[in-house]
């Protein structure tokens, strides 16, 4: 009976085992048929998808970089293609500078090449690859294919390069591009047109070639490549191929531009040149220069020192962001302001004894003993201090302020590069935003007169003088000053006008302009730049103007003989010719250059000498500046 019990009682245990193992056994195949059917069904064309990418690879195809070329169809960026030897980190194995040990074995590599390689390293962190040589030697490809097995991570790649054949020449316009860092890539994600960049190792960093990067790169073009287990391309499916960017055509005349640069030797400065027209810029000069090839493919750390510690600031772009009092070019807009405003009339007549007494203050003119009698055209054409003294007085700076902004004085131009600087033109509002004190806000009326003379807070651009000169010219109508004068569709050809049509025109009296034009005509003829432009085959309207860089005390006269080279003041000319119908209006701006009839007045002849007649200078001008006689600006 005890035998039964317990037979009876293994046989319920076995039992209970087999159910449990069954229902564990049907859950399992539950689970097992589930993630089959989610796989199969429901995933179906997930992993179809994803088993279609692993074997198809979808590699861009880097456009042409559009290129720049000036007004008559001289190159001014080009691309060209080489080889290069690039070092992909994350596939290295081993240590890297071990690598390049070795590397240098094979081709060579010199320690800036190392330098660079690191830079861009840092730079471009997590963007792949980098080059440690380029522009390799036939001779050296070969001698690195052969040897291709032992460098694991090192390939060389086919690129094509961002050349400036002029090199320095005009580089501030131009600018340049380099290679794309952690700063540019965030920037290019977070914009709405990421996708066109896959594959792009370059990107515009400076002038034109950053103001216009997005027509200048073009659009990304794409190939499916079926590709092997092991990664290795098979057959290619299809493609669709990359467009060019777009060529940029300048209103720039190049050759006009290496005239001035060579007029300014290695003085420092800026020139402006704009036909009144049409606002095309004809020439844009800052000085010094520098050479953007430099930067292309990553500048060395000894280059960027020289250029970056230098105190010339060759990498200022003075045109666009140095600011200068315009001294006693201001005087033609003050004259004008006079007469649109009803405040003077030509013939009115003003004795210069050769000081203005305000407040027991002597504002000095700039001759001794004055000018004597003193009408509108003697003004302009003798440079007479007092007479400006008086009208900035009885005009005011609110006055002053109003009628000069009309012409861009302390307005952004808008021209077609980045970083343009507004400048200053004061006004008591200005002075109430501008400074935190109560005292320092209040504007006092004996800061108004030397705004007459271009001086006090007054500080413009080298462009802003000289769209305003070019504005004059053209009798009060305003043209957008701009570098690319056509932009060139990359894929079409079509051309297309970057500024068709006038901005605005300013309404004066063309009687008043006339007058201010006339005596323009003298300042040349027989007035303070008469000696740079004797014997000229053309009438030009012009204006000298000096600039104080240091203050000088009420009882002391400036002496260029005794102050300091960086202490002189700077030198300047406005001009446009020919007089009655003028193709080109320009400034100049020459830091430290002294006096404006002896230092700028000649580099604007030789601009003007070259556009209207093809001449070139036959001796190269001083290339420093030295103390000057003082003579009337």
């Amino acid at each position: 009976m005890t035998e039964l019990k317990d037979t009876e009682r293994e046989l319920h245990q076995f039992r209970v085992r087999l159910s449990v193992a069954g229902a564990v056994v049907f859950v399992l195949f539950t689970c097992l048929l589930t993630r089959f059917v989610w796989l199969q069904i429901y995933k179906h064309r997930d992993y179809v998808a994803q088993a279609e990418d692993n074997r198809i690879s979808v590699v861009p195809i880097v456009p042409n970089r559009g290129l720049i070329l000036d007004r008559n169809g001289v190159v001014l960026a080009r691309n060209y293609s080489a080889y290069t030897l690039e070092i992909t980190p994350t596939k290295i194995q081993g240590n890297l500078d071990d690598l390049i040990d070795q590397l240098a074995q094979v081709v060579e590599i010199q320690p800036r090449d190392r330098k660079r390689f690191k830079k861009l390293q840092e730079e471009s962190r997590n963007l792949g690859s980098a080059p440690i040589r380029v522009r390799l030697t036939d001779e050296e490809v070969a001698r690195f294919s052969a040897q291709r097995y032992r460098f694991p991570g090192v390939e060389i790649q086919a690129r094509l390069f961002r050349q400036y054949p002029l090199g320095q020449v005009a580089s501030h316009v131009i600018g340049y591009i380099g290679r794309i860092n952690a700063r540019d890539a965030s920037e290019i994600d977070d914009s709405d047109d990421a996708t066109n960049y896959r594959g792009t190792e370059h990107i515009g960093k400076e002038g034109l070639e950053k103001s216009y990067e997005r027509q200048l790169h073009g659009r990304t073009g794409y190939e499916e490549v079926e590709v092997s287990a092991g990664g290795r391309p098979v057959r290619t499916l299809s493609r669709t191929p990359a467009t060019s960017g777009d060529n940029l055509i300048l209103s720039i005349d190049i050759e006009l531009q290496k005239v001035v640069e060579q007029a300014f030797g290695n003085r420092r400065g800026a020139l402006i040149a704009i036909e009144p027209a049409t606002g095309d810029v004809l020439a844009y000069v800052s000085m010094p220069t520098f050479d953007p090839n430099l930067f292309v493919e990553g500048i060395d750390q000894q280059s960027w020192d020289t250029l970056n510690n230098s105190p010339d600031h060759p990498l200022l772009n003075r045109p666009l962001s140095g600011t200068y009092p315009p001294g006693s070019t201001y005087k033609p807009f003050m004259a004008l302001a006079a007469l649109e405003l009803g405040r003077r009339k030509p013939t009115d007549v003003i004795a210069d004894p050769g000081y203005f007494n305000f407040g027991g203050h002597h504002f000095r003119d700039d001759k001794e003993g004055g000018h004597g009698m003193v009408d509108m055209y003697k003004s302009i054409v003798q440079s007479c201090d007092t007479y400006y003294y008086i009208l900035a007085n009885d005009l005011g700076v609110d006055t002053i302020h109003d009628f000069m902004k009309s012409f861009g004085f302390g307005q952004k131009t808008g021209i077609d590069l980045r970083f343009e600087r507004s400048g200053i033109l004061p006004s008591t509002a200005w002075k109430a935003e501008s400074y935190k004190q109560p005292e320092q806000k209040r504007w006092y009326a004996g800061e108004t007169i030397s705004l007459g003379i271009g001086q006090g807070y007054n500080a413009f651009t080298p462009l802003q003088l000289a769209n305003a000169v070019a504005i004059l010219a053209n009798n009060g109508v305003v043209m957008k000053p701009h570098l690319v004068k056509i932009i060139e569709n990359g894929l079409s050809h079509q051309r297309t006008l970057t500024v068709p049509r006038e901005s605005y025109r300013i309404p004066l009296k063309q009687e008043n302009i006339d007058v201010i034009k006339y005596a323009m005509v003298g300042v040349a003829k027989e007035g303070t730049s008469a000696r740079a432009f004797a014997g000229a085959e053309y009438v030009s309207a012009g204006k000298t103007g000096t600039a104080q860089v240091i203050g000088i005390k009420q009882n002391e006269k400036y002496n260029a003989a005794k102050v300091a080279g960086r202490h002189l003041d700077h030198a300047l000319y406005t001009a446009f010719a020919p007089a009655d119908n003028p193709k080109i209006a320009l400034a100049v701006v020459v830091e430290n250059g002294g006096f404006g009839a002896q230092s700028a007045a000649p580099i604007a002849r030789a601009a003007l000498d070259y556009y209207l007649l093809g001449k070139r200078p036959a001796v190269k001008d001083k290339v420093a500046a030295e103390p000057q006689a003082e003579v009337p600006d």
